[in-house]
């Protein structure tokens, strides 16, 4: 296990390989001083740890779903964050190929972390593709995703709604010891990772349910 306790901007995902389940840490840092690339109003994302076509863009999918959820959730017309920010998303084990769109939820979840500073809940650890207009879809090896969960010592998992057929389809020794969660939505997912369900700006004192008709 790489991380103990997850900073802001890290975020623990679920991978299916060929050797079964295994756990796969999203990080996303900031780069200081660097300049932004292009648009200025856009800012820029840069992808690291040999992901394949479909892995970075979902990782493109999720940096502009994140900028569109922090400015409504915030109130504000635009993102200033990702407007100015030049982010770097790296994934360990850089020396292996990874690829798939399942890491969308948990790419959307760290920029959003790493946006307000705020570190996700402890021991959790999600999978799931996400849409432009932040549907979550359904994914695959729900069972060697739960196992590599188990072993890895995580309490909460997240997965989409889709895949609660998959869910109740396990024993309950494999399910044993955690709390599993769906999601239909982002902010399904943004209510389980933050907990406390504050919005994203430290200027603003709404909750999550201010933001539950305006964000899909």
């Amino acid at each position: 296990r790489m991380y103990e306790v997850t900073p802001p901007g890290v975020v623990m995902g679920l991978a299916w390989t060929s050797m079964g389940g295994s756990v796969l840490y999203i990080e996303l840092g900031k780069a200081m001083g660097a300049a932004v690339e292009g648009n200025s109003n856009q800012g820029s994302l840069k992808v690291t740890g040999q992901l394949g076509s479909v892995m970075s863009e979902s990782a493109s999918i999720a940096h502009t779903f994140a900028r569109g959820f922090h400015a409504v959730l915030t109130g504000a017309s635009f993102s200033s964050f990702f407007a100015s920010s030049a982010l770097h998303l790296h994934v360990p084990a850089g020396s292996t190929p990874k690829d798939g769109p399942s890491a969308g939820a948990t790419i959307v979840t760290a920029m959003l972390s790493l946006a307000t500073n705020t570190p996700v809940r402890q021991n959790l650890a999600m999978t799931g593709e996400v849409s432009l207009t932040g549907r979550i879809l359904p994914i695959g090896g729900v069972k060697e995703k739960t196992l590599a969960a188990q072993r890895t010592g995580v309490k909460t998992i997240l997965f989409p709604i889709a895949n609660k057929p998959d869910w109740d389809e396990l024993t309950d020794e494999v399910k044993k010891g955690l709390d599993v969660h769906f999601a239909e939505t982002y902010l399904d997912v943004y209510k389980v990772a933050f907990p406390d369900c504050k919005l994203l700006a430290a200027s603003t004192d709404a909750d999550c349910s201010d933001a539950t008709d305006q964000v899909a």
